[in-house]
């Protein structure tokens, strides 16, 4: 016969048990906060209410479905002055993220090559990064947001330069100090098919190339990845191209009257704030690659050029995928940064979602709470999405201790 052994009896729960036992003061301490929290949020809200009462007025969205009646220089979606100013709410809302995606993208590109020529055993080129790491670290933004827009206001040629005998000659890209142009495709019958193709085509290099990684961790031999990868996305999506009669063509800017006509448009703000916040923030991004390859052990790269790596592959190969632990994390402080900080844009005349719901549209209906809190709402969500992708990527590439 076995007997189980059963420590003393609990004591029936009484009430000052809460601030008393351990068990159960951390939820109680924890719950009696949240209270105070929720008691100090509602009398703030209900302050409000009650002073905008005062004032005569009430708390409504409905003016978002009223017209806007103001028209907006840059668009990605159809819009003008009788458009709601949800809608206006919603250009503004895509220009700032598409100033987000472009200066993230460039900012990358521009970071990470000068950090890793900060290293760099030339002297000259060494240098030149340290200026220009400095130079952009140690004056604001805004500065430099006007500095570009005057620079290309007053350095490019005006669009009626293009005109005549001795005018300036107009390819397929034109630069001028309105905007820049470039050619649009004009998509005709089939252009669906070719664009699937191309889609597969991509998906299938991602899948090869997980799979040449693969095998070259189990094997050590290397494929000629970048050439097949090529091959399986231009042959297949040429080929259906030509076949179906070459369903997608250019469309080119082209001088009529005053302006050019045609193509993709990019005004002289978005040039001007998209290089600007680039530059800007590349040159933080600079210091954290920068930073992410010295705290890689010098005996990575050592070993590597013992087995007959050349340098640029063991920076490729060895030395940044160990540095990513180090430089994804700060590295999403400055695309927040940068996302937030195109806010600016009202500087140079780019209605970005601060210029349209929280600068225009606040102004003309005088909902300066709704707009404010939308406004709040906005760059609250953009900036927790950028933190989901980025961790999510941080999860990836991290290392895996053995």
């Amino acid at each position: 016969m076995s007997v189980v052994a059963s420590g003393p009896p609990q004591p029936a729960f009484r009430l000052n048990m809460l601030w008393t036992d351990s068990r159960y003061r951390s939820g109680f301490i924890q719950a009696i906060t949240m209270m105070i929290l929720m008691l100090v949020v509602a009398w703030l809200v209900n302050n409000t209410v009650q002073n905008l009462a005062a004032l005569g007025k009430d708390f409504d969205f409905g003016f978002l479905w009223q017209s806007s009646g103001y028209d907006i220089n840059q668009q990605l979606i159809e819009y003008d002055s009788r458009s709601t100013n949800a809608r206006a709410a919603v250009v503004g809302i895509l220009n700032t993220l598409l100033v987000a995606l472009m200066g993230c993208i460039a900012a990358t590109v521009i970071g990470v090559l000068a950090g890793v020529a900060r290293l760099s055993p030339n002297w000259l080129i060494s240098k030149l990064m340290t200026v220009y790491v400095e130079a952009f670290r140690n004056v604001p933004v805004l500065i430099w947001i006007l500095l570009v827009a005057a620079i290309v206001n007053e350095s490019l040629p005006a669009p009626n330069a293009f005109r005549g005998a001795d005018g300036l000659e107009a390819g397929a890209v034109v630069f001028t100090n309105r905007g820049f142009y470039f050619p649009a495709p004009i998509l005709a019958d089939g252009a669906g098919i070719v664009l699937a193709i191309f889609a597969l085509s991509v998906a299938g290099i991602v899948v090869f190339r997980k799979w040449a990684l693969k095998r070259q961790m189990a094997t050590g031999e290397q494929l000629p990845v970048l050439w097949i990868a090529l091959g399986v996305l231009i042959v297949p999506t040429l080929l259906a191209y030509f076949v179906l009669g070459r369903p997608i063509t250019l469309e080119y800017p082209e001088l009529k009257g005053f302006n050019f006509r045609g193509g993709i448009f990019m005004r002289d703000s978005l040039i001007a704030l998209w290089l600007a916040l680039s530059l800007y923030t590349g040159a933080f991004i600079a210091e954290i690659v920068r930073a992410g390859i010295l705290s890689v052990s010098h005996g990575q790269s050592e070993a590597a050029f013992a087995l007959g790596l050349r340098p640029k592959r063991t920076m490729n190969l060895v030395v940044l995928p160990q540095a990513l632990r180090v430089i994804v994390p700060p590295l999403i402080s400055q695309y927040l940064n940068l996302a937030k900080n195109s806010s600016l844009a009202i500087a140079v005349g780019y209605m970005d979602v601060t210029g349209t719901l929280g600068g225009i549209t606040l102004n003309q209906t005088g909902r300066e709470m709704e707009c404010i809190l939308l406004l709040m709402a906005f760059y609250l969500l953009l900036s927790l999405m950028i933190s989901s992708v980025m961790n999510y990527y941080n999860s990836r590439v991290k290392l895996v201790e053995r």
